[in-house]
C-alpha cells in the first residue's frame, strides 16, 4: 500500500480530539511513507491532514473542483493539485489515485464520499479496502444504523463487515494494510443459488 484517499470534513469540528486524530493520522502516514489523496481543501480536517503528511515530507495529491477552488479553500503548497470540473470526477480521481481509504469525521460530504466507495467495493467496482476512524466514537451511531440494517435484511453482514473500524490510526492503517485486495461480487450467492 502506497497511498490512501482520505475523507474529511472541511470543517474542524467541535472537539479538540477531531483535530489530534487529524494530526495522528497524518503522523501515522509520514512515519510509514504513505501518499495522501483527498480533497484538495486547505480548511477544516483536510487542510489539517494535509499539512501533517507535507511537514513529514509526504507526497500530498489534492483533487479539487473548480467551483471550490474560486470560493479559495484549494491548497497551494500540496504536491500536486488536480481541478476538475466536477464532484463525480473529483472522486472517481481520488479513487483511482488511492489504494485504500479512509473516513474521518465530517458531514454530508464525507458521508456521500465514504458511501460511494463502500458502494462500489460491495459492488466489485475495485477491490480496495475501507476504513473509518472512529474518533471520539463519532461513528458510533452510523455503525449501529448498518448493524440495524444487517439485521433488518437490508445488508449482509459480510458486506457490512468490510468497513474496518478503528479509533486508533496505526491499528486501522494495520487493517487495511491486512486486508484482501479482491473485489467483492454481492450478487454472487444470488447466481449461486438459481
Amino acid at each position: 500500500m502506497k497511498s490512501i484517499c482520505v475523507y474529511c470534513g472541511s470543517s474542524p469540528g467541535e472537539r479538540p480530539e477531531y483535530k489530534a486524530g487529524a494530526i495522528a493520522l497524518g503522523n501515522e502516514m509520514v512515519g510509514r511513507g504513505l501518499t495522501l489523496v483527498y480533497g484538495g481543501g486547505n480548511i477544516g480536517l483536510m487542510g489539517i491532514v494535509a499539512d501533517t503528511v507535507l511537514r513529514g515530507g509526504n507526497p500530498v495529491i489534492g483533487i479539487i473542483p473548480k467551483s471550490l477552488v474560486r470560493k479559495e479553500v484549494g491548497h497551494k503548497d500540496v504536491t500536486e493539485l488536480h481541478i476538475v470540473d466536477s464532484m463525480h470526477q473529483r472522486k472517481q480521481m481520488m479513487a483511482d489515485r488511492a489504494d485504500a481509504f479512509i473516513a474521518m469525521p465530517g458531514g454530508i460530504g464525507t458521508y456521500e464520499e465514504l458511501f460511494e466507495t463502500f458502494t462500489w467495493l460491495q459492488l466489485g467496482y475495485h477491490g480496495k479496502p475501507i476504513g473509518l476512524l472512529n474518533v471520539a466514537g463519532f461513528y458510533d451511531k452510523l455503525l449501529a444504523f448498518i448493524d440495524h440494517a444487517v439485521e433488518e435484511g437490508f445488508l449482509k453482514r459480510h458486506h457490512a463487515d468490510l468497513l474496518h473500524v478503528s479509533d486508533d490510526p496505526a491499528e486501522l492503517i494495520d487493517r487495511l494494510e491486512r486486508a484482501p485486495r479482491h473485489p467483492v461480487d454481492k450478487w454472487a450467492e444470488r447466481r449461486e443459488r438459481t
